[in-house]
């Protein structure tokens, strides 16, 4: 009987660390096991035992434990970083004939930071434009390191004093490069060439392996400064300037400097930027830089000035600079003091002397540094005044009082006191001001009752708003009344214009349908007839035409006869043809009327016609050769007709017999 026994071995993937910390050989990195299905009580059969087919020179592997050991002092993983060792386990104790199983083993050495950044070149240049900006970017340059994942995460930094201050370097995280940029603005002319260390360190250091050396490189960047045509830079950079608003026109409030700081030193020419002097109340000396007053100053008006003064070179004006000018105007005394509002006192007819009614204020436009100080005084026209006092009360007011017991509304309603205000100066100025005092009537309490002004009665009552409501009310109304009358005129011409051209037709229109010859009920024929009187021939004479009392007329002759008028002549139709003839131009000229068919009936018919009527109904003669047998053949709507008109030619044929 033959027994067949299958040798399982476990396996799987091991790791060892760097070289670094296996410093030396027989480091353990993993155990294998192989189990065996023979009973281990009989005999070696179950009894295994483990071997290096592959990879022995790297590895070895304890024979009855199976723990893989290292068999070299160092593992380096910048040169191998994975191996692959078969382990070959046997039974039977590994005799001959023992049974045997193998295995492969993938060995990763894992990485430690046991490697320092090394700079690729010892230096490096790059060229920048001197007027580039703060914080542009003038290059990058990147340490290597042999090293992966984390540890070769790394941080730059500037190491000379000059490079600290005049450029700054950061670390692009995604590419672990160095980015030098501008953190000093440049100046061609005072230096052409930066020299920067820059420094390269690990991030993350294992401080066992602190022995094996820095973990930081140094390379040298040069950094060369390209000279660009640069406007002119204003020197000292001084933008305040004081002058006195009595100062006359052309009077020098300041020099402004600027120079070319290009090694050509261009000469420099000024101006004003005239969108901040739109006034022109200062003006520039093109080539000194002096600036002058334009135009007569105000402090009042205004205190401070902000113009923008313009340096360019002489023979490229498109390099300019600007600097902003704030200009103050001084004070000087030149605006008298004067009452701070027109000033209205009342005093009470039974007021006693001393009673203060007023307490007045001034009000200076100009503004002293040392301060205002007013002087009152009465005005020298009221010195023969016996009825008030004024009292400077030292504080820039001053009080009026009454000076004589009662006041009589009738004899004097009104009083003007006028109030002279002098400033401090210098030079001191001074004004005239008019106190209006009004006696009014008083009960016991002092409180006012009346006044003889109407107009201080009005204000008191009726406030100015009011005022302007009615003002606006009154012209609304005003504004309507017209706008109604203007429609009815309107309204009225338009009635009359239209009675003017009411010449109508006198057409009478039927919009339903007839029913034929034999309907003689269906019209009043005679709403056809003329508004004007017409005469009507009864009779005729010579063939038998129409005329006045024709003998022997049939009355059934005259039922079928069909009636011709003709025109008195004692009437002018010319209205009603001109009327026409206009009409018929207005519907010519109108290109908008579509082509209508348009009926119009007349009762009447023109004057002085060559040709007399060719209608045969309205032939009245007997003798005529009309003949109408032939309507017979028109069908049943013209039978009555073709009766109508063959009972009539018989009863003419038997009166010719």
């Amino acid at each position: 009987m033959v027994t067949q026994t299958v040798l399982w071995v476990g396996t799987g993937p091991a790791s060892s660390s760097d070289s670094a910390v296996l410093q030396h050989s027989g480091t353990s990195v993993m155990q294998v096991m192989a189990s065996d299905a023979d009973d281990p009580t009989y005999g070696s059969s179950a009894r295994v035992v483990y071997s290096v087919l592959e990879g022995e020179q790297h590895f070895t592997v304890d024979s009855k434990t199976g723990v893989i050991r290292t068999a070299v002092a160092d593992l380096d993983r910048e040169t191998q970083d994975r191996y692959e060792v078969v382990i070959r386990a046997t039974d039977m104790a590994g005799q001959l004939g023992g049974l045997s199983g193998s295995t492969t083993v993938t060995i990763v050495v894992t990485d430690v930071n046991d490697n320092p950044p090394r700079f690729p070149q010892k230096m490096y240049q790059f060229s920048i434009v001197e007027t580039a900006p703060v914080g542009t970017a003038i290059g990058r340059v990147k340490a290597e390191d042999s090293d992966v994942g984390e540890n070769t995460d790394m941080t730059y930094q500037v190491k000379d004093e000059e490079g600290v201050e005049m450029f700054k370097v950061t670390t692009d995280s995604n590419t672990q490069e160095a980015v030098i940029t501008v953190q000093k603005p440049l100046d061609y002319e005072s230096k052409k060439v930066h020299t920067v260390v820059v420094e390269a360190l690990n991030k993350f250091v294992d401080p066992r392996f602190v022995d094996l050396g820095t973990f930081r490189d140094q390379t040298i960047v040069r950094v060369s400064v390209l000279d660009v045509d640069e406007p002119p830079e204003f020197r000292p950079p001084s933008n305040l300037m004081e002058v006195q608003e009595d100062a006359h026109v052309g009077s020098i409030v300041g020099v402004v400097t600027a120079l070319d700081p290009d090694t050509a030193n261009h000469p420099v020419r000024y101006a004003i930027d005239r969108s901040t002097d739109a006034e022109r109340i200062f003006d520039i000396d093109a080539k000194t830089g002096a600036i002058v007053t334009g135009k007569v100053l105000d402090r009042e008006t205004a205190g401070w000035h902000n113009i923008t003064v313009l340096a360019m070179e002489a023979d490229n004006h498109s390099q300019v600079s600007r600097a902003s000018l704030r200009i103050r105007i001084l004070d000087v005394n030149d605006n008298p003091p004067e009452l701070a509002t027109p000033y209205e006192a009342s005093v009470c007819e039974d007021a006693k002397p001393g009673q203060l009614i007023q307490t007045i204020s001034v009000v200076d436009r100009d503004e002293p540094q040392s301060g205002h100080r007013f002087y009152f005084t009465l005005a020298p026209e009221a010195t023969n005044n016996h009825h008030f006092s004024l009292l400077d009360i030292q504080d820039n007011t001053a009080a009026v009082h009454t000076q004589r017991v009662g006041f009589n509304r009738q004899e004097q309603d009104v009083y003007l006191l006028p109030i002279l205000v002098m400033d401090s100066g210098p030079p001191a100025l001074s004004s005239t001001g008019t106190l209006t005092i009004r006696v009014c009537g008083c009960d016991s309490s002092g409180a006012i009752q009346s006044c003889n002004s109407t107009a201080y009665v009005v204000s008191a009552t009726l406030s100015p708003g009011a005022l302007i409501a009615l003002l606006v009310c009154v012209l609304i109304l005003v504004v309507l009344v017209l706008l109604i009358l203007t429609l009815k005129r309107h309204h009225k011409s338009h009635l009359t214009s239209e009675d003017d051209e009411d010449m109508r037709d006198n057409v009478i229109k039927y919009n339903d349908e007839g029913g034929g010859e034999q309907d003689t009920e269906a019209y009043d024929m005679s709403a056809l007839r003329s508004l004007y009187d017409f005469s009507e021939i009864k009779a005729g004479d010579g063939g038998g035409g129409p005329g006045e009392g024709a003998p022997g007329r049939n009355p059934a002759s005259e039922l079928h006869a069909l009636p011709q008028w003709v025109q008195s002549p004692d009437l002018d139709f010319s209205v009603f043809r001109d009327y026409i003839c206009r009409k018929v131009e207005q519907a010519d000229e109108d290109l908008s009327v579509p082509p209508y068919d348009s009926f119009q009936t007349y009762a009447f018919e023109g004057s002085d016609s060559p040709v007399p009527s060719l209608s045969s109904i309205n032939t009245w003669s007997s003798g005529s050769e009309q003949d109408f047998s032939y309507l017979g053949g028109w069908g049943p709507r013209f039978r009555q007709l073709a009766a109508l008109y063959a009972g009539r030619r018989g009863e003419e044929d038997s009166e010719e017999s």
